[in-house]
């Protein structure tokens, strides 16, 4: 009767998605706090904008939680980043501290970058987070040689390169892919297709359906995921990174995801219409999405649910406030980092 008991209970799991098969109860549900976490922080950023105490510009990615998450969620703390001008996601779905990323943007000394990198240049090597990149398709070149750095001293660490839809026309994109392939280095390319490089659409600059399409040209495996579904993103980067740790070389992954903002804060949103925007929010949601499946699942309930979304807002609040009390720099040190120190 117990073995009866425990085969039912088998097949009725083999039907779950996949994160409900591979992850505990506590990894799910860190998972969504995670999620919640991400939103609440470029909403916090921004809302600090609007307010003159963050200045310059920052690049949002409300809207594209379930691709920084699901990537990151089969990574260890070992394994490497590198990431966007649109990474902020990447940076906490990977363990960085909202506080320090907080102070970054304030300008502020106890920020990840001592307030000098500022929203495009968040790193944090501790947790793995070779940073963020300001230039299009930069942090392509730098996953490679850090995979070649793991292959070479057999680390057995695994890079993800995340990159948008935009880079994919660059010249480091073709580079990059071309000599993992050669040298079957353990990195996975991960392409953030939020339809949008700036205001051209994908379709129109792109010559290919999908941006998948071009693993092929590379000879590695090219998946297409729905960038809004947690365990979709998590189950092709859980596959690739397995392959990888087999010495079978890259993989590339496209999340077809959306950013609700647009391209910074100067874009007034013209090249799109309120309607696609608003479907996307309304329909395709990836925590709504997520706290939907916890819910069916009998995973968490709405108390617990609204728990953590309260253990967020607090977290987001401590970490504006300690941004604002951090210290600024002193004038004396404009120079520091700049030039090597003489021997």
């Amino acid at each position: 009767m117990a073995n009866s008991a425990r085969a039912m209970k088998s097949a009725e799991t083999s039907n779950l998605p996949f994160i409900y098969r591979q992850y505990t109860r506590d990894q799910l549900l860190d998972a969504l706090r995670k999620m919640h976490l991400i939103r609440r922080f470029e909403e916090g950023a921004e809302e600090s904008y609007t307010r003159g105490l963050i200045h310059g510009t920052m690049h949002l990615s409300i809207g594209q939680e379930a691709s920084a998450m699901g990537v990151c969620l089969p990574l260890t703390q070992e394994d490497q980043i590198t990431s966007t001008h649109r990474g902020h996601g990447h940076c906490i779905a990977k363990g960085a501290d909202v506080k320090r990323m907080f102070a970054e943007f304030f300008g502020k000394t106890t920020g990840y970058c001592a307030g000098r990198g500022g929203s495009m240049h968040i790193a944090d090597v501790t947790t793995g987070n070779l940073g963020a990149n300001g230039i299009v398709g930069g942090g392509l070149p730098i996953a490679v040689g850090a995979a070649l750095t793991s292959k070479r001293l057999k680390t057995g660490k695994v890079v993800v390169c995340f990159f948008g839809d935009g880079a994919n026309n660059e010249g480091a994109f073709h580079e990059a892919l071309n000599m993992a392939a050669v040298w079957k280095l353990p990195v996975i390319f991960v392409c953030e297709n939020n339809g949008y490089g700036m205001s051209t659409s994908t379709a129109r600059s792109t010559a290919v359906a999908n941006i998948a399409d071009r693993a092929s040209a590379y000879s590695m495996p090219g998946v297409i995921v729905d960038g809004n579904v947690l365990s979709e993103v998590a189950e092709a980067t859980h596959n690739a990174v397995e392959r990888a740790k087999r010495g079978e070389g890259p993989s590339l992954i496209e999340c077809k995801t959306y950013r609700y903002r647009g391209h910074s804060k100067s874009d007034r949103n013209r090249y799109r219409t309120k309607d696609e925007i608003e479907d996307w929010m309304s329909n395709r949601d990836p925590i709504a999405r997520f706290e939907a499946e916890l819910r069916e699942f009998g995973v968490a309930n709405d108390t617990e649910l609204a728990a953590i979304r309260k253990s967020v807002e607090d977290e987001i609040a401590a970490g504006i406030e300690f941004a604002k009390q951090s210290p600024m720099p002193e004038i004396s040190g404009l120079a520091d980092n700049v030039y090597t120190e003489q021997a």
